[in-house]
């Protein structure tokens, strides 16, 4: 019996050598076990003094983790000590087991430590879900309270932080993100973006040497002021996406160069695919048209098998005119008359010009119904969608389309070896029909060698290649790296970048979605530096 009281417990309290098991009952729902403290006296909780005077003793009843799948009661004896000093106001003090109670506690410490571990990873109401599962009935308030009473971690001065914001209301409220990037794990959690909040952050944090951030001027204003001594490294990523979006903006300057391309295009479609001349009014997949064949196709169908226009017209309910209409009929075409169709419109002195702007590659209604405002039409905008809309639906391409800028501006974002050799033919002709595009492409590929290869120290010569060029695009990105110069040319050198902060931001979102409606500063805080 001894040796299994032992045992019970070494299984029970593994790291609490003052506890004794006195007897564990077991019955269908739940486990009890009874306990006492083995210490000769206790600690005075007013004065810290030691004292064995026992004054009485009682029952208390914390919760412990559950095991088996049954809840276990803890019948705990303690004993009540006097205090032998005469300066403590305390004349009484309870003993508390190190690592299993504590003051008013109505739960063992393991079985807190389990909840508040429930409570980062999934938040307040799924966590008092997940604590009810293994049978612990818990509020999801108090599910964030425990986690609100956390100690912050004392994480280790960093050598080299990555810095970027985040959005606590996407448009309106930002907040700072701080991570180490050599060990990967967030430092700090800032409730603003100013660059005064993080100069104090980085002041009281002297020895860091290198500040990783994205082109923010707040960032960089914060980090030169916080930490003079720290090199600031531009991201790589958000030079290479700011010189994309300045790329495209200035391919689609030059559109009109892009009608080179057209003629190809069209050819082959049309060569492929010839358009089939039906004579019908409304084309295929018309849902009018569509119906009225199908009605068509039934009638006929069944006048062949033997049916009476009447029963016809009782089976498909339809009245006697509908299916003479549609018996009489040797075509589906013929039932598709009106006046309708050979009637003038008010659109019909546009339809050149807007043939004309379509074959420039303009194919956006709502700007077109705008350029032929002026010129006097009166007509609606769904007129002219309407129009549109059957251009984009004939059986043909009724004119030809350039490809749009996006299309362009990434082939030209491209390594050259990715492309196929479609693209790669396409690509050149643009180039060779418009000056500028080929500047561009040089300028980019040249940006593109300097990122992946880290020779920072050419970009004072790519700069003054730029403002060479008639690219004022270019020239305003340029002019932006020029301010940030120290920053970029360490981006474009050194291997540190913001690219474990993006992760850390990416899982901020996750985190604020759980929490949607309770997330205050601090809990969001908690979760942030303490789940990883």
């Amino acid at each position: 019996m001894k040796e299994t009281v032992l045992r019970l417990e070494e299984l029970l309290f593994p790291s609490i050598a003052d506890i004794a098991v006195l007897s564990v009952e077991v019955n269908d729902e739940a486990v009890l076990i009874e306990a006492r403290c083995t210490m000769a006296g206790a600690d005075c909780v007013g004065c810290r003094g030691w004292s064995e005077r026992v004054h009485s003793s009682y029952l208390r009843f914390p919760a412990d983790v559950p095991s088996a799948g049954k809840r276990v009661r803890l019948c705990l004896r303690v004993r009540r000590f006097i205090c032998g000093n005469a300066l403590c106001e305390r004349r009484t003090f309870v003993e508390q087991v190190a690592g299993l109670t504590r003051r008013y506690g109505r739960w063992t410490e393991r079985l807190r430590s389990t909840l508040a571990a429930v409570g980062l990873a999934l938040a307040g109401r799924a966590g008092a879900r997940m604590a009810g599962v293994f049978g612990v009935a818990v509020s999801r308030s108090t599910v964030l309270r425990l986690v609100e009473d956390l100690p912050d971690p004392e994480a280790p001065v960093p050598r080299v932080v990555g810095v970027d914001e985040y959005a606590t209301r996407k448009g309106r409220f930002y907040g700072t993100v701080l991570v180490d990037v050599e060990t990967r794990r967030p430092v700090g959690l800032l409730p603003d973006r100013e660059s005064s909040s993080l100069a104090e952050w980085l002041a009281e944090r002297p020895s860091v040497e290198v500040v990783c951030r994205d082109r923010a001027p707040f960032f960089a204003e914060g980090a030169t002021i916080g930490a003079p001594q720290a090199i600031q490294v531009a991201d790589r990523w958000h030079l290479w996406h700011n010189l994309s979006e300045a790329a495209e903006r200035c391919v689609a300057k030059h559109r009109s160069c892009l009608g080179v391309l057209a003629r190809e295009p069209a050819e082959s479609a049309v060569a492929a695919s010839p358009p089939e001349t039906t004579g019908s009014p409304w084309p295929t997949g018309h849902r009018f048209a569509d119906r009225i064949r199908d009605r068509h196709a039934i009638v006929h169908t069944l006048l062949a098998a033997g049916h009476s226009r009447r029963s016809i017209g009782r089976q498909l309910h339809m009245t006697h005119r509908t299916v003479k209409r549609l018996a009489d009929a040797v075509a589906p075409e013929d039932l598709f008359q009106g006046q309708w169709q050979n009637r003038p419109t008010v659109l019909d002195e546009y339809k050149p010009y807007l043939d004309d702007r379509w074959n420039q590659g303009c194919t956006n209604a709502w700007a077109l119904w705008e350029e032929i405002v002026p010129f006097g039409y009166k007509g609606s905008y769904q007129r002219v969608r309407a129009y549109l809309r059957e251009k984009r639906l004939s059986p043909g391409p009724v004119s030809a389309r350039p490809p749009t800028p996006r299309t362009v501006s990434g082939w030209i974002l491209r390594h050259p070896e990715s492309l196929t050799e479609s693209e790669q033919l396409r690509l050149k002709a643009v180039l060779a029909h418009c000056r500028e595009l080929d500047a561009l492409t040089g300028h980019v590929r040249s940006f593109a060698q300097m990122l992946t290869e880290r020779e920072g120290e050419r970009l004072p010569e790519w700069l003054d290649a730029v403002r060479q060029d008639d690219l004022p695009t270019l020239h305003t990105l340029a002019a932006g790296i020029d301010r940030d110069r120290d920053g970029v040319i360490a981006g474009l050198t050194l291997p540190w970048s913001s690219g474990v902060v993006e992760g850390h931001v990416n899982r901020i979102k996750m985190l604020k979605r759980q929490m949607f409606g309770r997330a205050g500063f601090d809990l969001l805080r908690k979760r942030v530096l303490l789940y990883t």
